[in-house]
This record gives C-alpha cells, structure tokens and sequence, in this order.
C-alpha cells in the first residue's frame, strides 16, 4: 500500500488535498467510503487487491479521518467533481467505482456527471435518494449505541471495548469519530436530495446495486427503489448483512464487485465491452 497526498482543482471552485491509500496494480477501481470513515474500507481494499488483479484507489474525503477540507467542498455534487478531476489527474481509465453510503451517494453523482474514464458503477447500501415510505435513519440524533445497532446484523461481533484501550487509544477515536461526523454533516446534511431520484434515468453505465438484508439505516426496499431508478441496474441482496457489507460480509462483496467489473471491463478476456460510458 502507499498513501499519497494530491493537489486536485476542481474548475470554477479551487484546490483541494485528497489522501489517497493505493492497493495493487491491475483493473483499476475507485473505492468511496461512508459516513464510517476511510477506515470502514481500509481491509476491504486491501483484500480485493490482494486477492485479484485489482489496482484500488481509496481516498479520504477531505474532512474526514482529521484531514484538511476548504469551505467550499461542502456537498456531494461537489465530492463528485472532485473525484472526476482526481481520475483525470491519475489519468485512469476503465475504471469500476464502488462507494457504500454515501459513498454510494457520490458514486451516483460522479455517473450523471458523465466521464470517459468510468466503466461500470456498484452502489452498496447506498443513501442520497428519497423514498417517502422508507425514510433514511437520522445518524446525528441516535443514542449512543444505536447506530451501531442498526448497521450490523450482528453487531456484537463489531462493538469496541473501551475498556480495553488506553487513554491516548480512547481519545485517538474520539476524535476521529468526531471529526468523521463534522464532515458528514456538511456533506451529507439529511442524507438525500429531493432531486436525485429522478436524475438517476440519465445514468447509462452498466450498474450493480448492492445491499444487506439487515440493512436498518437505509432498508433493503429502499434499495431496490434506488435499483429502479436507474435503467438496466442489477440488484443484489446480501443475507445476514447490514449498513457495511465490506466490514461484514466482504468475501460476498467483493466476489460480486470483481465480476462486475471485470464483466464490464473494456480489455475483458474475450473481447471488449461494446459502447463507451459518456
């Protein structure tokens, strides 16, 4: 792995530092965390470019993680143009981009944006739309301990015992987590836009929708609505699977985000995927 710090310009606002972890070399794949932070993807990324031929590329979103974020990187749309100029500055094409949460949020943003340099998208357990009969969880007023509840399916297997880390421990997490949520409350506010749902018919990329059966921030019905907005998109369900497939069930995922991608790979083995993203 190497962490590399980027100057990236987003035209008409400015500069911005991207943190950008990169795992491998091979088909190349954009990996956009959630609200849990770069580290809710850390082993995942690691694991699919270990495992296969994969070069994965997993920025921080400025602000999270403690990292520098400027004023005016203050929405998703904006998150989207920044990882378009990102790819165009890495030069990168044929690229899968995968994003859980809003991640996914993003990853739908950065498809209507349109770029050459994209092949296929895969949403997993995505927020950004809204669906009047399945309302998105309000992360920011949970009590303590819910949050945690309603991401896993089995969330014993992921509380942290506090008790055992040492103080400096304790407030490394603290602040972490802090300044995760700071920045997913400027990104993210309520957690979708109004006007998403009917701008997902103009995404033409072939598009994996991914979700966990016991998903209890964004449900699995709200999933498939996001599935039915956007033309020709396949919808997977994850059993035994909550908010964070790749913290929970990564082997699932990440069989299923190889194949799609290398499905839809323009130098597949076998020949070429027909057409061009836009």
């Amino acid at each position: 792995m190497t962490t590399t710090m980027y100057t990236v310009t987003v035209p008409d606002r400015g500069p911005a530092e991207v943190t950008v972890a990169a795992h491998g070399d091979g088909q190349p794949i954009l990996l956009l965390h959630g609200g849990a932070g770069p580290q809710s993807v850390d082993r995942f990324a690691q694991a699919l470019a270990r495992r296969e031929h994969a070069r994965v590329i997993a920025p921080a979103h400025p602000g999270f993680r403690g990292t520098p974020r400027p004023e005016w990187l203050d929405s998703i749309p904006v998150l989207a143009r920044l990882y378009r100029a990102l790819l165009d500055q890495l030069d990168l094409t044929d690229v899968t981009v995968v994003g859980n949460s809003i991640g996914g949020w993003i990853t739908a943003e950065l498809a209507l944006l349109g770029s050459h340099r994209i092949r296929s998208i895969v949403l997993v357990d995505a927020v950004g739309i809204d669906v009047a009969d399945q309302p998105i969880a309000d992360v920011f007023s949970l009590p303590k301990g819910q949050l945690a509840e309603r991401s896993y399916h089995d969330p014993a297997r992921f509380r942290i015992d506090v008790t055992r880390l040492s103080e400096a421990q304790r407030a490394a997490m603290e602040a972490s987590i802090a300044s995760n949520f700071a920045a997913l409350r400027i990104y993210g506010g309520s957690m979708m836009d109004p006007t998403l749902r009917r701008r997902l018919s103009a995404i033409t990329l072939p598009t994996l929708i991914v979700w966990g059966d016991s998903d209890r921030i964004s449900t699995p019905d709200y999933g498939r609505a996001y599935a039915a907005a956007i033309p020709g998109a396949r919808f997977e369900l994850l059993a035994d699977t909550g908010h964070l497939p790749q913290v929970e069930n990564p082997e699932a995922l990440l069989t299923l985000v190889w194949n799609f991608a290398v499905t839809n790979a323009a130098n597949k083995p076998g020949g070429a995927c027909d057409g061009e993203s836009p």
